[in-house]
């Protein structure tokens, strides 16, 4: 950098000229990989003065974890400046596979592992970013719904990807600003999780939490069931921030309305999708109910049958006993002289018949309850099985107009590359047309020389005939 800096006052043309080139490109100096390779330090030449600056009193300008910070900020300015610019210039809602959002995370990743404290478990040192998110849960209510979706994600089986998740989703709802304040304003807590010279603590992360308000602009729809969040590696690609500024033509009208027409149609095409999975859904579910529904049926079926058996063998136990004790007091009336130990036999029957009788009962209650519990159950399930029949009319409602839409998109779509195809033909007649009238003028050209050729030899013809007369 002292090569750039003036070394007088006065101007010169060879030092404007190279302020204005350095202003112009963005160099990599004060290439740094560090301990464990995760940091690549990259500085914006405008974020340095071309003039000797007084050194601040604390800070050390050679200090490698200060140059990290800056060179993260500086990052991560690019990032948030090239994602707002491409979206707008889009002009639609961002998916998973766009490059600049891609890189826009992979730098916020970086910035959030920068200064991160080691956890010993006993798999070795562990740096995941993943803890300090989850205050933000503390300190934000709101943001509980975040945490919850992304504990419910069922891919997820590291620290890291649920911190990756957790960014996406932030973006979406378009918190991600706030949260990241939230955080910051709290380093007391952060002093945890993060070294004391770490981005996150010093005042570099409270300017990337306010450049990050800029992004309350994107529309974003991530889907992150089928992304490997885990075992992906973020490197930055520089690539994207020294392409030259020249923009590429604007495209035709025509086109435009191509591209509106193809995006709505794939819009629509993902919803019936996603209509067409809920509708088989809620089909399966109501096919599973009608099978329990069948099944309680038998049971209860089976419960009555049991209840009846019990009833009739409650009457005969009835029956029994009262024979038994007519026969006893008979016997003792009879004969008062009896053996004694008949009649203890007899009353031992008794206690036992009293016994199964007793039990019985108490059977047949058990039984009479699981029969209301039962009919209750089975009341509920009909209702059940009522609401999810009319949500599944209504879906299938909303599943043909939805196909209706994509046959009416489908049908603009063939009309429009109908047309187009009509355009490039007339465009090639006309271009024939042009190569024919280019030869025929040639041919004129060519001719006209003859002709004039041909006066030149009757003016020197006529010439010599004048000269022979006189």
């Amino acid at each position: 950098m002292s090569d750039l800096t003036p070394q007088s006052e006065a101007p010169t043309p060879t030092t404007d000229k190279i302020t204005q080139a350095a202003r112009e490109t963005i160099y990599l100096c004060n290439f740094r990989v560090s301990v464990d390779g995760e940091w690549l330090c990259l500085r914006e030449l405008n974020d340095i003065s071309l003039t000797p600056d007084p050194e601040p009193a604390h800070e050390d300008p050679k200090d490698p974890i200060a140059i990290e910070r800056l060179n993260l900020m500086n990052m991560a300015k690019l990032s948030i400046k090239g994602l707002i610019e491409s979206a707008l210039n889009l002009g639609r809602t961002l998916d998973s596979d766009y490059a600049p959002l891609q890189q826009f995370f992979v730098v916020m990743e970086h910035c959030l592992k920068h200064g991160l404290k080691s956890k010993k478990t006993f798999l070795g040192q562990n740096k995941s970013f993943w803890g300090p998110l989850e205050l933000v849960e503390k300190l934000t209510p709101e943001a509980g719904e975040i945490t919850a979706s992304v504990k419910d994600l069922p891919g997820l089986k590291t620290p890291l990807g649920r911190g990756r998740a957790w960014l996406r989703l932030a973006l979406m709802q378009k918190k991600l600003s706030d949260y990241m304040k939230t955080i910051i304003n709290r380093k007391d807590l952060l002093s945890e999780f993060y070294e004391p010279n770490a981005l996150m603590m010093e005042e570099e992360g409270a300017v990337i939490a306010g450049l990050l308000v800029g992004l309350n602009v994107i529309d974003a729809n991530l889907c992150m069931k089928g992304e490997d969040l885990d075992s992906q590696v973020g490197v930055i690609d520089f690539s994207m921030y020294l392409k030259d500024g020249a923009h590429s033509s604007k495209s035709t009208e025509g086109d435009g309305q191509i591209t509106a027409i193809l995006d709505q149609k794939n819009y629509v095409e993902e919803l019936n999708r996603h209509l067409s999975a809920s509708v088989n859904n809620l089909q399966a579910k109501v096919d599973a109910l009608e099978k329990s529904n069948s099944k309680l049926t038998e049971e209860l079926a089976v419960a009555n049958n049991r209840i009846i058996t019990l009833q009739e063998e409650l009457e005969r136990v009835k029956e029994e006993s009262s024979y038994l004790v007519e026969s006893s007091r008979k016997v003792s009336r009879a004969d008062g002289t009896a053996n004694g130990q008949v009649l203890g036999e007899t009353r031992k029957q008794l206690k036992e018949e009293t016994q199964l009788r007793l039990d019985v009962e108490k059977e047949l209650e058990v039984q009479i309850g699981m029969k209301q519990e039962m009919e209750l159950s089975m009341k509920m399930l009909e209702k059940d099985i009522c609401e999810k029949h009319d949500a599944l009319v209504e879906l299938r409602q909303q599943l043909d107009e939805m196909r209706t839409l994509n046959h009416e998109l489908s049908i603009k779509s063939q009309s429009s590359e109908a047309s187009a195809k009509q355009k490039s033909d007339i465009i090639s007649r006309l271009e024939e047309k042009t190569n024919q009238m280019g030869s025929i003028i040639k041919q004129l050209e060519s001719s006209e020389k003859d002709m004039a050729k041909e006066a030149r030899n009757l003016n020197t013809a006529a010439g010599k005939l004048l000269q022979r007369q006189q």
